[in-house]
C-alpha cells in the first residue's frame, strides 16, 4: 500500500511467478487487498487497544477513536479511498470483502471481555453491539464517499459513547 495502485500483473513479474500462479496463492485482487487493508487494521486496532485508558464503555470509546484517528491519519489508507472508492467501500463495508466481519469479530471480543469483567452492561447482545459500532465507524470515516458531506473521524467516538453511555467530552459547537 506504497500509495499506488496494485496490479496483479506487475506483483506477477516482482515474484516471479505467472498471474495464475499469483491467483492461486492470494485469490482475486479484491481478495489481496482485502488481506492487506484487514493485516493493517488488525495492527491498528491493537495499538488502539494497547493505549486505551478506562474500563467499560470509556474504554470501548477510547478504543474506537485511536482506531478511527489512526486510519484517518493513515496516508496509505486515505489515498485509496481516494483512487478506489467504490471498490474500498465494497472490500471494507461488505460481504464481498472480509475486512467488515473480521472487525465485527474484533470488536465482539473487545465488548465481550468489558462484560467479562462486570464493567459493561449492555441492552444488546455483544455481537449485534459490535456490528452497530463498526457501522458507526464506517458511517462517519468513510461519508465523504457514502453521502459527499465531509468525513469526521471524532464522531465515530462520539457516536460510539453515545451509545454505550459512557461520560464524554461535549462536541465542538459546528463551525
Amino acid at each position: 500500500m506504497a500509495g499506488r495502485r496494485i496490479e496483479m500483473q506487475e506483483l506477477a513479474a516482482e515474484l516471479g511467478v505467472n498471474r495464475a500462479t499469483l491467483f492461486r496463492w492470494v485469490g482475486s485482487r479484491e481478495e489481496l487487498l482485502a488481506e492487506i487493508l484487514w493485516s493493517l487494521a488488525e495492527r491498528t486496532l491493537e495499538l488502539a487497544v494497547k493505549d486505551a485508558p478506562g474500563s467499560g464503555g470509556e474504554r470501548i470509546s477510547a478504543i474506537i477513536g485511536s482506531f478511527v484517528a489512526l486510519l484517518d491519519d493513515a496516508a496509505y489508507f486515505r489515498e485509496f479511498l481516494r483512487r478506489e472508492p467504490e471498490r474500498a467501500l465494497r472490500i471494507l463495508t461488505t460481504q464481498a470483502g472480509t475486512v467488515q466481519a473480521r472487525l465485527v469479530a474484533a470488536v465482539e471480543t473487545l465488548l465481550r471481555e468489558e462484560i467479562t469483567r462486570a464493567r459493561l452492561h449492555p441492552p444488546l447482545p455483544p455481537h449485534d453491539l459490535a456490528y452497530l459500532i463498526v457501522r458507526i465507524v464506517e458511517s462517519f470515516l468513510y461519508s465523504d464517499i457514502i453521502t459527499g458531506e465531509q468525513h469526521d473521524a471524532a464522531k465515530a467516538a462520539l457516536a460510539v459513547t453515545a451509545l454505550l453511555g459512557s461520560d464524554a467530552p461535549p462536541a465542538s459547537a459546528p463551525a
